[in-house]
């Protein structure tokens, strides 16, 4: 587990739209652009191996793309290397971080001064949910599934935690771009469940069709 000291006041940065990660849950991803192959290289020098992941926006920036101003940073918890010389790596969550400023420099990927104020709960133990009812959730879910032509492994969702459940179909679910930052802006476990309910009911009421990522 990392421990706020150990969190660096720069990082690099992956921006990817749509895609979510979250404090303690685990994201793979695919790096073949010779820009983030290394980066990777720069991150298993370091001794926390931390990624920024962050959403582009919509206001252009001065060197490309504009960035939402708070992201998630994920250490390389595991990497293997392709024939064709590329990687796939998995991100485990470790906590949300607010950007302050770009840092230039000589990099082909972009890095940026952060803070990590107000996400002290990230480096905590598990969230719970008290007030989670979790038989009308999955009902719910079952329902938009069964919508989308989806299937899943009803025994392991039964079975999950709270923050596992609720997170875990926070990342794969293919919400839009905007939707997923709102569920990682979520200040609590509670907040980001109920905002997932929000997206899935308003999907079903006839809301852009999702698919399963």
């Amino acid at each position: 587990m990392i421990n706020a000291a150990d969190l660096p006041d720069i990082i690099p940065l992956f921006p990817i739209s749509g895609a979510l990660l979250l404090p303690r849950a685990r994201l793979p991803l695919h790096l073949f652009e010779p820009r983030y192959l290394v980066m990777l290289e720069d991150v298993l020098k370091t001794p926390h191996r931390l990624i920024g992941m962050i959403q582009p926006n919509e206001v252009p920036g001065r060197d490309g793309p504009g960035l939402h101003m708070i992201g998630c940073v994920g250490r390389v918890t595991q990497f293997s290397e392709t024939e064709d010389g590329r990687y796939m790596i998995t991100l485990t969550g470790a906590s949300r971080f607010r950007l302050t400023e770009e840092v230039e420099g000589f990099t082909p990927y972009r890095r940026a001064r952060v803070s990590w104020s107000g996400f002290d709960r990230d480096l905590g133990p598990e969230e719970d949910d008290p007030v989670f009812d979790r038989a009308m959730f999955l009902s719910l879910l079952q329902q938009y599934l069964s919508d989308h032509e989806l299937r899943t492994d009803w025994e392991s969702l039964e079975e999950a935690d709270d923050e596992l459940l609720i997170n875990s179909l926070s990342m794969l679910l293919g919400f839009a771009p905007e939707d997923k930052q709102a569920l990682l802006e979520a200040p609590s476990l509670r907040t980001r469940r109920e905002t997932l309910v929000t997206l899935i009911e308003y999907t079903m009421r006839g809301g852009a069709e999702e698919v399963m990522q």
